[in-house]
């Protein structure tokens, strides 16, 4: 975006396979009409085949912009608490990460090396950029992010991502609990739903087109009595894990007659892997099924659009659903407690009164209630949530003109 002389960054962690994050961008491109943007993140990816955008390395416009003035806008995620390790491995081939763990365990020092030659950058938090970061910034902006985990990250982390949002213009959060978190150590944030509530109002008429895809046709057919669209990340992967949940989807498609269709709504490291879904599918006794192969994110809004209800452990899997006025239930790993949740803290932030979150044993009464919601409750709630966004964003937009 060309704002008289200034450059506007759009900055976040669509630099890797994520559909949600790789949403965020196109949200804020497309309710600043009109303008021109860079698209960056830590490394330099083109997504353009998927959907998303090229990025450009953040490093390398520090050098490449100089002195010209320039904005700064944080897209929204879960930015406030992303590791620099983590960061690198998510951003690494999924055929190297095994290697790259095993071969750096235990070795603090090389692996700190290796972390700040992958991404170019000694910062701890470094989804979050310093205002220092280019000569003449103008504007720093946080646009609806979240970090429920703040207050468990170690006094140095946080003490660097407290400072960094102290120095930006303007800080809006997803969760109340991210809200307090900030509230507590000083920093002023606005409470504003995730952005990809704007998905259905900005993008509904070019998902509905999605379905002239040949696969997303092929669903559609193969399920004319309706589905729903299921994912979880690699780490429910376990045999146990995987047979409960099997076991309950088995009782919803026994109950209610809808097919169970699998998709991935990330490819990266630590997201979803192909082949949990190979396996839960073979242990499905239940013979409506099917794998969703498309990686493409409109490919994917537009599976989740169409389905009778979605269940998975992606937020933004839940917030489109949200948009499309679908039941929806976010899935919770038996490790984390619900307050560690980043989908539970928003869920109770903005839909208290939906269902929220489930673990792997309540997954057939939590869809059964879900599916049993009210329909106009539904929409009112997406509609509500995407004006609320909307009139946050009109903050910041106007922060951008001053």
């Amino acid at each position: 975006m060309t704002t008289g002389s200034h450059t506007t960054i759009l900055f976040g962690a669509f630099d890797r396979h994520n559909f949600g994050d790789m949403l965020l961008p196109h949200i804020v491109s497309a309710m600043l009409p009109d303008q021109l943007f860079v698209y960056a993140g830590l490394m330099e990816q083109d997504f353009h085949h998927y959907g998303g955008h090229i990025v450009s390395a953040i490093s390398t416009l520090t050098k490449e912009l100089e002195d010209r003035p320039v904005n700064l806008i944080h897209v929204g995620g879960e930015l406030l608490t992303c590791d620099a390790w983590q960061a690198a491995v998510m951003l690494s081939p999924v055929e190297w990460v095994s290697e790259i763990i095993q071969s750096l365990d235990n070795r603090e020092a090389e692996k700190i090396e290796w972390v700040r030659n992958e991404l170019r950058t000694a910062a701890l938090a470094p989804y979050t950029v310093p205002r220092q970061q280019f000569q003449n910034t103008a504007r720093v902006i946080y646009n609806s992010v979240g970090g429920v985990d703040l207050n468990a990250l170690s006094p140095a982390m946080r003490d660097e991502v407290l400072t960094k949002l102290r120095d930006a213009d303007f800080v809006s959060v997803r969760d109340v609990h991210t809200h307090a978190a900030l509230a507590a150590a000083n920093v002023h944030a606005s409470l504003l739903p995730d952005p990809v509530v704007m998905v259905a109002e900005l993008f509904g008429e070019k998902i509905w087109q999605c379905t002239n895809a040949v696969e997303m046709d092929n669903i559609l057919n193969t399920f004319p009595q309706g589905y729903l669209a299921v994912q979880f990340s690699a780490d429910f992967g376990d045999d146990a894990t995987l047979n409960e949940i099997a076991s309950q989807l088995d009782r919803v498609a026994s109950a209610t007659g809808l097919g169970i269709v699998f998709f991935r709504a990330g490819a990266a490291p630590w997201h979803d892997d192909l082949d949990c879904y190979r396996r839960i599918k073979a242990r499905l006794h239940s013979p409506s099924k099917a794998m969703f192969e498309s990686l493409d994110l409109w490919d994917i809004c537009a599976l989740i659009a169409h389905a009778t209800g979605y269940c998975g452990s992606s937020l933004h899997g839940r917030i489109v659903a949200t948009a499309f006025a679908l039941p929806h239930v976010n899935l919770i790993h038996p490790q984390y407690a619900k307050h560690h949740s980043k989908a539970d803290a928003y869920a109770n932030t903005w839909e208290p009164d939906a269902s929220a979150v489930c673990d792997i044993h309540t997954i057939a009464p939590a869809l059964t209630r879900a599916l049993g919601s009210d329909t106009g409750k539904r929409l009112g709630t997406a509609q509500t949530l995407a004006a609320r966004y909307r009139i946050g964003f009109a903050e910041l937009a106007a922060i951008l003109q001053r």
